[in-house]
């Protein structure tokens, strides 16, 4: 039987690490049958950047973009091939770009979560251009920032609102922090949002239909902050948490994202969840690297074997009907969302397509982590990320987290 040959671009910006894990569990995952008998082969290749025609065909029938949320060239031709070409995004390029931030907040106070109360306050500075400095001279109404700040009620958080890596967030106390913070935000745009006083701070990564739901500890170093614990969540909080994550992506198209929530007794407070350029280094998520490439590697070979196509149109009016709905309780409304999140990612259909093919994947996977060619990848990546007089330390470092990985993962296949 002819195999159908399938190619899967990446579009990167300076990452080493999780492309070359990606490219080699895929190289030893090898073919893949899918309905009826049918063969299918991947390969993977790193896009270049270059001048292209409206008309020109693509080589790649699915791509994974890490760069066109701030690279505008790039950016345009992931346009064109999905408008043109059918290739398949992992997020939509339309509504996944840099600002998503404030329009994602705007999208989910409108479905109802518990989103902090929050404002958004014109440029300290206006941006350089004379246009820009004309109109804000004469149109913008004076405003006073404390003001807002006492509604909001300290303290509060000031962060860009198309931010990212925690750049230009500060947590604002009184009115001297505040002003300061304002003034150092210069061209920014920013927000202004209530600070809410937690237990647990979660991040959840999502790759297509299943997500994994992280203790995440803001105040400690990158190589620190996700933290090994399998039950900081009581089973409803986490279930929520995973609803949460899904409804986002699948309201605006997103299926490679991070989200972040507080958790406050039993409420969850989502706070940030469009990342364009979801966290998935080896030297951060360390014991959970493993499981974000295996389910990378896995929704692309779904989406491909299965013939499964982009869809660019949002379709919100389903959403707001669930959220209109007169008598519905937000559990209620919690549940019609999932179901719409988990029809659009097709999850049923996902978990029976890899049903008779995990225990493969998982075994992959789990001897490639155990050996060599993995530990050269981790001393190549903590080479190129930390200076020399480190390198020892954080070899060790991810050297046990990756050795838990192994021992965790290997009693679960024992009793699978």
């Amino acid at each position: 039987m002819t195999a159908t040959s399938h190619i899967i671009g990446l579009l990167l910006g300076t990452e080493e690490d999780w492309p070359a894990a990606f490219e080699e569990i895929l190289l030893r995952l090898g073919p893949v049958q899918g309905a009826g008998g049918s063969r299918h082969t991947f390969d993977c290749e790193r896009i270049t950047i270059e001048p292209f025609g409206l008309r020109d065909r693509p080589r790649y029938d699915l791509v994974i973009d890490r760069l066109a949320y701030w690279y505008y060239v790039p950016r345009e031709w992931l346009k064109k091939v999905a408008l043109m070409d059918g290739v398949y995004l992992l997020n939509s390029p339309f509504t996944f770009q840099s600002m998503e931030k404030h329009a994602a907040y705007c999208a989910m106070m409108r479905l109802g979560l518990k989103v902090p109360e929050t404002v958004l306050v014109p440029f300290k500075n206006p941006v350089d251009n004379a246009r820009y400095a004309y109109t804000a001279a004469r149109y913008n109404r004076p405003f006073d920032l404390e003001a807002i700040a006492a509604k909001i009620g300290y303290p509060l958080y000031m962060k860009p609102y198309d931010g990212g890596a925690w750049r230009g967030v500060s947590r604002i106390g009184n009115r001297e922090e505040l002003h300061a913070a304002y003034d150092a935000s210069g061209e920014m745009l920013m927000h202004l949002q209530k600070a809410i006083d937690y237990d647990v701070f979660a991040r959840s990564l999502s790759i297509g239909a299943e997500t994994m739901v992280m203790r995440f500890q803001p105040d400690q170093p990158m190589h620190l902050r996700y933290a090994v614990d399998h039950s900081f969540l009581s089973a409803p909080v986490g279930a929520e948490v995973v609803t949460i994550s899904r409804l986002v992506n699948a309201f605006f198209k997103w299926e490679f994202n991070s989200c972040e929530t507080l958790v406050s007794g039993s409420e969850v407070y989502p706070i940030d969840y469009a990342n364009a350029c979801p966290d998935v280094a080896l030297t951060s998520l360390h014991y959970y690297f493993p499981w974000a490439m295996k389910t990378l590697v896995k929704w692309c070979v779904f989406a491909l074997v299965t013939s499964r196509r982009a869809k660019l149109d949002l379709e919100t009016d389903r959403y707001f009907a669930i959220a209109d709905e007169p008598g519905m309780t937000y559990a209620e409304k919690l549940e019609g969302y999932r179901e719409l999140a988990d029809a659009y990612f097709d999850s049923e259909r996902y978990q029976d397509f890899w049903a008779d093919k995990q225990s493969r994947l998982d075994e992959i996977v789990l001897d490639w982590v155990a050996g060599p060619d993995f530990d050269q990848l981790l001393i190549r990546t903590v080479q190129l990320v930390y200076p020399v007089h480190e390198h020892d330390k954080f070899i060790a470092h991810l050297r046990g987290l990756l050795g838990l990985w192994v021992r965790d993962e290997t009693a679960r296949l024992a009793v699978a």
